[in-house]
């Protein structure tokens, strides 16, 4: 896991949230990590909810739980013993799996959890992290609206829209006080191997090592670098989530907000941009998938939502982020390579 993200405070006052408890459900993953990480800063009293709790932890830090197995009952019972204020669920999950695994992870658990929480005797607020990619491919030249039409492509992006329809669908039957901040491609220090930058940025690492003692100069196969998205660090996610999960009720309740950058930047750009500023030796050969997969080619997000609502924007421009990111894969890498 590494050493837990710094946080580089917002201009915002999150002092409502001191002392508080917060459960986040996902805490020990990429996004869950930061948003962890942002919510300590602000006072609250964080409580880690994954299948993966961190060795040592206590029930007043961690709880052990696999949210995709967990039963209504078994989240009802959880949120009685924590009595949190807020509860965020960054769990989930993009890379892999069968359609049957991802919509049990990504949409299945997201109803029981949106059931469970109006039970508790003080309900909490939920801030459930959606994805860009329930919009599925945009026209070119235009921005994603919340209320514009949504065209998944796949079983995640089908699960990621099925648990937001189930938030909102909770707050209208049930009284849940929830919220979906829908979340555009994340990139940022820690971003995972198998996410498409994230697998650059660990390549740069080990090309630049390989360099240094070979001389050898590595190959990475890529699918075609076609596409334009909206990237967002992932430390404005989290400041993103510390809004939610603070502004009044009649801002939020019931709403999907966009968390972007607002751009669409060509993938290729970003991953050119990465190899520059590595300064290490690595060819990129681009060959179609293998499994057929076809990947959206535009998508951007319209924002302005999140600015009215959250008084929320991105302060990181991509640069940041491709040099946190690629400082973060290398210290990754010689971490390995001390413990080998």
């Amino acid at each position: 896991m590494g050493t837990a993200p710094r946080y580089d405070p917002s201009e915002q006052s999150f002092s409502d949230l001191s002392g508080e408890r917060v459960l986040v459900f996902g805490g020990t993953g990429f996004l869950g990590r930061h948003v962890c990480a942002a919510l300590r800063s602000a006072g609250a009293r964080v409580v880690t909810v994954s299948r993966n709790a961190p060795a040592g932890g206590t029930p007043d830090d961690s709880v052990p739980m696999d949210l995709a197995s967990a039963t209504e009952a078994e989240l009802v019972r959880l949120v009685h013993d924590h009595a949190p204020r807020v509860v965020i669920n960054a769990a989930g999950r993009a890379h892999g799996g069968e359609p049957s695994e991802l919509l049990a992870v990504n949409a299945e658990a997201v109803e029981r959890l949106a059931h469970a929480l109006p039970a508790a005797p003080e309900p909490p607020r939920l801030v459930h992290l959606g994805s860009i990619h329930e919009y599925g491919t945009g026209e070119v030249g235009t921005g994603f609206l919340e209320d514009g039409p949504t065209r998944p492509v796949g079983a995640y992006a089908a699960a990621k829209l099925r648990a937001t329809l189930a938030v909102i669908e909770a707050v209208r039957t049930r009284g849940l006080d929830g919220t979906v901040l829908r979340i555009g491609n994340v990139v940022g220090p820690g971003a995972p191997r198998q996410s498409l930058l994230g697998t650059v940025a660990h390549s740069l690492a080990e090309a630049a090592e390989r360099a240094r003692t070979s001389g050898e100069r590595p190959r990475l196969r890529l699918t075609p670098l076609r596409a334009q998205r909206d990237f967002v660090d992932v430390r404005d996610v989290a400041e993103a989530v510390l809004a939610a999960a603070t502004a009044p009720l009649a801002s939020v309740r019931g709403r999907v907000v966009n968390v972007g950058c607002g751009r669409a930047i060509p993938v290729r750009q970003a991953v050119e941009r990465m190899i520059a500023l590595s300064g290490a030796p690595l060819d990129i050969v681009e060959r179609a998938s293998e499994t057929g997969r076809s990947d959206p080619r535009w998508q951007r997000m319209d924002i302005g939502a999140a600015g009215e609502l959250l008084s929320w924007r991105p302060r990181r421009d991509l640069e940041r982020s491709l040099s946190d990111l690629l400082e973060e894969a290398r210290r990754s890498r010689a971490r390995r390579t001390t413990a080998e």
